[in-house]
């Protein structure tokens, strides 16, 4: 009888947040860690649904690798009918240079710049909230341990694989919508966050079909149904690795760095919403009143915010300091987690480089204030659709100049080749087809 061979797998995630990728036998592991599998430039065209846009920079020539980061490691049994086993991947030319289209790499160089310019580095994470479909059980109330239970066990199976992944797995939870669930992890440095990104919608997913259910990271699974958010974390931290956001001084206690950080992604936050919400369904969650964020400001513990001072705990023998973080809440699991992470990062640097004041906090929601209160708090309603989205993105010179020509090229012709796809669709056509995908 033949022996069923073990698969390793190079995995990339291009600018739809679809993670793509070849597979290998482990026998020949030795070879692909030093020299990758192949890949094409085009594949980064593709959209959520498989077809590739037209209009893209390259067309059908081309050639590149994927190439495993072996820190990325993931080998995983009992799950599935045969290991789960991958890489995540940098994607290389053929002399082995980091591809310039390359998201992870953007993001490395992202980084590079903010420690280069400032002696600034960043702990980061990422909070996931998504729905499981097709699972026979009884209604549960929001948040209950009826609804954990229910799934049982699913939580404690899915926090001992991520601890397995060392994915440093922080709390697993029922939220507010209809068999919703929450995953958080602990902070890393965010080139690692982003990978624990991507590692986790795939543990999730893979969990859930094991069950026979379905997991569903859509930003809205139907029209009238509660949003799934991905929220980002951000915690700015000296040259000595020491926490840096924390003064008690200051309006909501932000340093004065925090406070400039803060500052540049605010004000790029309308063109920030072409990598961090960059599908048409992302607008249906974007709302006023969906504790989603639909403006771009700054609050005090405030859902409504853009973007979040969140709360630290003060009780004996707690370190406020170590906690201070702020979290960007216009993000969900259609954007890229490396494409979004590193346009925040560089917004925030703007922000620290041109010396930038803190904005007003805003601390009730925004579309209850008087339109001449939002205007003395240079408060703004985000993009309300992917093509004002994608327009605020092109008349920003600090995000279009981020990004090279191709993939800025590339970005806009996937964008405008899948809001074509799905133009002409009711909300519920809508819900249908993203949540089939994500």
């Amino acid at each position: 009888m033949t022996t069923m061979p073990e698969l390793a797998t190079c995995l990339t995630t291009d600018l739809v947040a679809i993670t793509r990728g070849r597979s290998f036998p482990v026998g020949a592991l030795e070879g692909y860690l030093a020299r990758g599998t192949g890949w094409v430039p085009a594949n980064m065209a593709l959209t959520p649904f498989d077809i590739i846009a037209e209009d893209n920079p390259w067309g059908s020539a081309g050639d590149l690798r994927l190439l495993p980061d072996p820190a990325t490691r993931l080998r995983l049994e009992g799950i599935g009918a045969s290991p789960l086993h991958f890489f995540l991947s940098d994607i290389a030319t053929l002399d082995g240079k980091p591809w310039e289209c390359c998201p992870r790499s953007l993001l490395k160089r992202a980084l590079q710049t903010l420690q280069q310019e400032t002696g600034f580095s960043l702990l980061s994470s990422f909070e996931h909230e998504f729905q499981i479909l097709g699972a026979d059980w009884p209604a549960a109330p929001a948040f209950s341990l009826a609804a954990m239970r229910r799934a049982d066990p699913f939580g404690p199976r899915l926090l001992a694989l991520m601890e397995q992944a060392g994915l440093e797995p922080e709390m697993f939870l029922p939220e507010y919508g209809q068999d919703q669930f929450e995953v958080t992890l602990r902070p890393a440095d965010p080139l690692t966050a982003a990978d624990r990104a991507v590692a986790l919608r795939l543990l999730v997913q893979e969990l859930a079909a094991e069950r026979g259910w379905r997991a569903s990271f859509a930003p809205k699974t139907a029209p009238d149904g509660v949003g799934n958010g991905v929220h980002i974390h951000l915690s700015l931290r000296d040259a000595g690795g020491r926490p840096a956001m924390r003064d008690e001084t200051r309006p909501g206690a932000l340093s004065e760095a925090a406070g400039r950080f803060c500052a540049g992604i605010v004000r790029h936050m309308p063109a920030l919403l072409a990598l961090t919400a960059p599908s048409p369904i992302s607008y249906l969650r974007l709302q006023p009143h969906h504790w989603s964020a639909a403006y771009a400001c700054l609050g005090e513990r405030n859902r409504e915010a853009g973007l979040r001072i969140c709360p630290v705990v003060t009780m004996p023998g707690a370190d406020p300091a170590k906690q201070m973080n702020v979290e960007f809440r216009a993000t969900d699991a259609t954007a890229n987690p490396y494409l979004a992470l590193a346009g925040l990062v560089l917004a925030g640097l703007s922000g620290l480089r041109e010396g930038l004041a803190q904005p007003p906090l805003v601390n009730s929601d925004p579309s209850e204030l008087p339109e001449a209160e939002l205007a003395s708090l240079n408060v703004r309603r985000l993009p309300a659709d992917l093509p004002a989205a994608l327009a605020a993105f092109e008349a920003d010179p600090l995000l279009t100049a981020a990004l090279p020509e191709n993939l800025r090229k590339c970005l806009l012709a996937v964008k405008r080749k899948e809001m074509a796809l799905v133009e002409g669709l009711s909300p519920e056509d809508l819900c249908a087809r993203y949540r089939a995908v994500y």
